[in-house]
């Protein structure tokens, strides 16, 4: 692979040494990312091209909107939009905006792995869906938890929507994300992916450095809102506790912090009949397999 020349008008960096791969399109949600927008942005220009950068901020209050901005000035390839919504729905902005063939997901608090985009590329060259490896920076007693894997005929469906990547036309087939959700939005959509028939891949080099909550309240309002996620699956797809591999979350140390944040995600878990309707998710109708749960 050649070196990068500078970046075009509309695409970001091209490649030098003569071959005509994908537009990727990277689509980012953003609200309030002023201390981590720059680190994001400065890590995805610098990626293989061509690609389109779309950030979709949720009225931002503190300047985020601002810094994106300017970054479009110098990099006209990134494209800002105002759109005030849950993720879900803002993806879904993204991904109906966005002209590459591939669409890679990646939150404003992360930061990419300089060959990112081109593992993704070469992963979504034989598959249709790929996760990648996500590192926790941050506390280390919040970095360990990990996150609870659920399996679906066979299949991880828990890649994060902080490192994943979906060609365009599983997108469209399925239909995006459901912006019901409040969190668990990429679970739902892989789930969906599985169900009609789609593999989820795994690609270690594709790699994002994802920051941990900074505060315990934060940490807190994480796990609350995932136990809530998990309850709308439940609520939408009928029971997935099988679906959960126990011997994986015992694998795991189980210390303070492990039994906090579960204690607080059964809690959000249980406190979705007391929601606001709008929280509330219609159940779908889904043929499954015999073997499916």
């Amino acid at each position: 692979m050649g070196p990068m020349n500078g970046p075009s008008a509309a695409t970001g960096p091209e490649r030098s040494s003569g071959e005509d791969p994908e537009l990727l399109s990277v689509v980012v949600t953003v609200k309030n990312e002023i201390k981590n927008i720059k680190h994001l942005l400065d890590s995805i220009v610098i990626q293989d091209g061509p690609l389109e950068v779309l950030v979709v901020d949720a009225a931002s209050t503190d300047g985020t909107f601002e810094v994106l901005k300017e970054y479009e000035r110098k990099w006209p390839f990134i494209r800002p939009l105002r759109y005030a919504a849950q993720r879900g729905e803002s993806r879904n902005m993204g991904i109906k905006e966005a002209k590459g063939s591939i669409i890679a997901f990646i939150d404003g608090d992360c930061i990419a792995n300089p060959f990112w985009a081109r593992e993704i590329r070469k992963a979504l060259s034989v598959a249709d869906i790929v996760g990648g490896t996500t590192i926790p920076m941050g506390y280390e007693a919040f970095q360990s938890l990990g996150r609870v894997e659920v399996f679906y005929k066979g299949v991880d469906i828990t890649w994060p929507s902080c490192n994943l990547a979906y060609r365009k036309k599983v997108l469209d087939r399925i239909g995006g994300f459901d912006p019901q959700f409040i969190t668990a939005e990429d679970i739902d959509l892989n789930f969906r992916a599985v169900n009609a028939g789609y593999f989820i891949g795994f690609e270690s080099d594709m790699v994002v450095y994802h920051k941990e909550r900074s505060t315990i309240l934060a940490f807190f309002k994480q796990a609350f809102w995932n136990g809530f996620g998990r309850k709308q699956l439940t609520m939408k797809h009928g029971s997935l506790w099988g679906s959960y591999d126990p011997r994986k979350m015992l694998e795991r140390p189980i210390g303070v912090w492990w039994l906090i944040r579960t204690s607080i995600a059964f809690l959000g878990y249980f406190s979705y009949h007391m929601a606001h309707p709008r929280y509330k998710v219609t159940r779908a109708r889904i043929k499954r397999s015999p073997s499916s749960t």
